[in-house]
């Protein structure tokens, strides 16, 4: 019987993340996640068997998370209520994990890795048509009717107004401030308004 390993693959993971947090995507090799961790570079390789599929799952992993809340927020019955919480999701979240929101809102997913493993795909696309799926539900809800630019207001309100508000301090490093929250607030709704 082998022995344990030292590392769980959350390790590995929140390594990688530091790693492309402070230097970007490119920081994060194999050989700095093992050394981030004091790990032999086989460690890395026995838990993943590419850099791909290390930044695939980290991917996952920080999108689900975010997601968690997003999806949360965009559930309330109140559809004025619903859009400002999911918006100020994207700037409270980063309070909590600026690592992760980095990493999330600053890169995209062809950023980290050009070629995602083949089985992972199905996954990572997975997460996306729930977002989207979440969006045009909201707007059916909130319209009576889903068209592409009923969508396409919504998307902007609730995603493309908090990502430009927070955008500028996670690339400074920072978590958006929470002055933020109120301007965002008034503008995800005005933004809804027909």
């Amino acid at each position: 019987m082998g022995r344990p390993p030292k590392f769980t693959e959350d390790q590995f993971l929140d390594a990688a993340l530091h790693l492309i947090a402070e230097g970007g995507p490119d920081a994060a090799t194999v050989g700095g996640v093992g050394e981030a961790l004091g790990a032999p570079v086989g460690s890395v390789y026995h838990r993943f068997s590419s850099r791909e599929e290390l930044l695939a799952k980290l991917w996952l992993r920080t999108a689900r998370r975010f997601q968690e809340g997003f999806v949360a927020a965009l559930a309330a019955e109140e559809p004025d209520a619903a859009a400002v919480g999911a918006a100020l999701h994207a700037l409270r979240w980063p309070r909590l994990h600026l690592d992760e929101a980095r990493v999330l809102l600053l890169y995209r997913r062809e950023d980290l890795s050009t070629r995602w493993p083949a089985d992972l795909s199905e996954q990572v696309a997975a997460v996306n048509a729930e977002g989207f799926d979440l969006l045009r539900e909201h707007t059916l809800r909130r319209y009576g009717r889903a068209g592409e630019q009923d969508v396409r207001r919504v998307v902007f309100a609730i995603v493309d107004i908090p990502y430009a508000a927070g955008r500028r301090h996670l690339l400074a490093g920072e978590a958006p401030p929470e002055f933020l929250d109120e301007l965002v607030a008034d503008a995800c709704l005005n933004a809804l308004k027909r």
